[in-house]
């Protein structure tokens, strides 16, 4: 795998759970990792959604947000622009101050030009600008003849004022936790690893933390959209992203000039189905895996003997007991290799052989490539983590209630073992990092409808791990006018260059003419 920014930004949220897109690389920012605590329960969203519970705009949610002050843009390297759009951190309070938004285009490179198309690779916590700068040639070519591409980092992300929690080596500790404790001590390690996350957010990040939900993201796009005059937004959202659009939808759904979500999630979900489908979406991605490692003798299949399945079980229960050694003095434990795994499901291209070769390596007692993969997931570099992974925590635990004691997610946990027992109870108990989380919820699930909007194209894969098809599903139906397209495959979001005709020709067709797509299974 390629430990590029790129691959870092293609991940929804929870383990794996967040996650981001827009290349034939990952960028699973993992949400709810590792904690748990026994505070009382909220059981109420902090402020009250913008939305009615089904998901009809209120007369306040219709009403255009203030706009933003932007700078001027310059040149910021290989033909792209950078600016700063500051907008208040709260409408309602305007002693809070503002924050800058961190903006980047590349400039439409034909004369035709249709406006800007503003556009998100998921987490939450990935840093749109970076991602675009590796992604712009991944956009069809059709889009940057006739679009400004243009993406930004939302607030409490990368140059958008990013949430800073922990340093490299306490980062480092707490994601070699064990995900999944089988004694006292590792439970407690585990929920004394999370009460120091959110301790650390808070101390940190205190400023930003109460205002970096997805409804606020939202309000910000609209913003961004003024900015740069458009009369309706065109917009591509991967992953995560879809939240932000349909969040978009919900408040705004007649400012919608054409929407693309590819690797839908369903507002609808609540937090234990959310974490439910990512258990069955990893778990089915690793079979698929396995299955076409078993026929084309990968690297791990020329490793070992015997059922592979079976061998993946041991080489896991091996490193549960023992870590490998990794790169200096990190190891590779149950955490990492779990990380690191799931890192190698995104993308069937690049990211399969990638976990063939660190799995085969690592049966040998080697985890230094499993590590890479981890760090690759987790945006770590030799300069330490980009933020991601604390930006997702701060999304991830406004964006819905979340259960303040352990036992749900132990219970949860217990329940998927039964029928996805690889990935299952890592991703159920990932979620107790937002059990102890500072920021009570913001918003409550709820379907999004959009009455008023034009016709809205939603993507599902239908073996995607982090973003199961059954949430594009659910979201194409909620919509008034949601379409829903199928790519029957592997890997993590599909739109992009490279993706089957099927897809890519019709898609792009709707971005740049208006004329929306049949439903569409290929």
């Amino acid at each position: 795998m390629r430990p590029t920014r790129l691959a870092a930004a293609l991940a929804a949220t929870a383990l794996l759970a967040s996650c981001s897109a827009g290349s034939e690389d990952p960028i699973a920012s993992p949400s709810p990792s590792p904690a748990a605590t026994a505070t009382t329960p909220a059981t109420t969203p902090a402020t009250t959604p913008a939305t009615t519970p089904a998901g009809t705009p209120t007369a306040a949610a219709t009403s255009l947000p203030r706009p933003g002050k932007l700078s001027s843009w310059r040149g910021c390297d290989d033909g792209f622009q950078c600016a700063t759009l500051t907008v208040p951190m709260d409408e309602r309070r305007p002693t809070l101050g503002t924050v800058g938004l961190a903006l980047i285009r590349h400039r439409a490179t034909g004369r035709d030009r249709l406006g800007t198309l503003v556009a998100n690779p998921g987490g939450p916590g990935a840093s749109a600008v970076e991602w675009l700068r590796d992604a712009y040639e991944s956009f069809p070519q059709a889009l940057r003849q006739r679009f400004d591409l243009l993406a930004f980092d939302p607030r409490g992300v990368g140059g958008s004022q990013g949430v800073d929690c922990l340093g490299t080596v306490d980062l480092d500790a707490y994601f070699h936790l064990d995900p999944v404790p089988d004694s006292a001590a590792e439970r407690r390690a585990l929920l004394q690893g999370s009460r120091e996350l959110a301790e650390g957010c808070e101390r940190r990040s205190s400023r930003v933390l109460p205002y970096v939900s997805t409804d606020v993201v939202a309000e910000d796009l609209d913003r961004v959209r003024q900015a740069v005059g458009d009369p309706k937004l065109t917009y591509v959202g991967y992953s995560y992203g879809t939240a932000i659009g349909a969040a978009y939808l919900d408040r705004f759904p007649t400012r919608v000039r054409a929407m693309v979500l590819d690797g839908a999630l369903d507002p609808a979900m609540t937090w234990d189905g959310f974490l439910r489908g990512q258990s069955q979406g990893f778990d089915v991605a690793l079979k698929a895996f396995l299955a076409d490692c078993e026929k084309t003798r990968c690297a791990f299949r020329e490793a070992v003997d015997g059922d592979l399945v079976r061998a993946f079980d041991a080489l896991q229960v091996r490193i549960d007991g023992t870590p490998l050694p990794g790169e200096g003095r990190r190891t590779v434990g149950p955490g990492e290799f779990t990380l690191g795994v799931g890192a190698g499901l995104y993308s069937r291209q690049w990211g399969w052989p990638a976990l063939a070769e660190a799995l085969a390596q690592a049966e040998r007692g080697d985890g230094a490539y499993l590590l890479s993969l981890n760090d690759s997931y987790l945006e770590r570099t030799e300069r330490g983590y980009s933020g991601t992974m604390e930006a997702n925590f701060a999304v991830n635990c406004v964006d819905r209630y979340w259960p303040r004691t352990e036992a749900p997610y132990y219970r949860l946990a217990a329940e998927v073992r039964r029928s996805y027992p690889r990935f299952g109870p890592a991703i159920a108990l990932s979620g107790l990092g937002c059990a102890v989380w500072p920021q009570p919820p913001v918003d409550s699930p709820h379907p999004v409808t959009a009455p008023g909007s034009p016709p809205v194209v939603v993507i599902g894969t239908t073996r995607d791990p982090a973003t199961p098809y059954a949430w594009s599903q659910a979201l194409a139906r909620q919509l008034s006018r949601g379409i829903l397209v199928t790519h029957v495959g592997d890997g993590h979001t599909v739109y992009r260059v490279g993706a089957p005709r099927c897809i890519q020709q019709p898609v792009t067709a709707y971005l740049t003419t208006l004329k929306a797509p049949r439903p569409i299974r290929c």
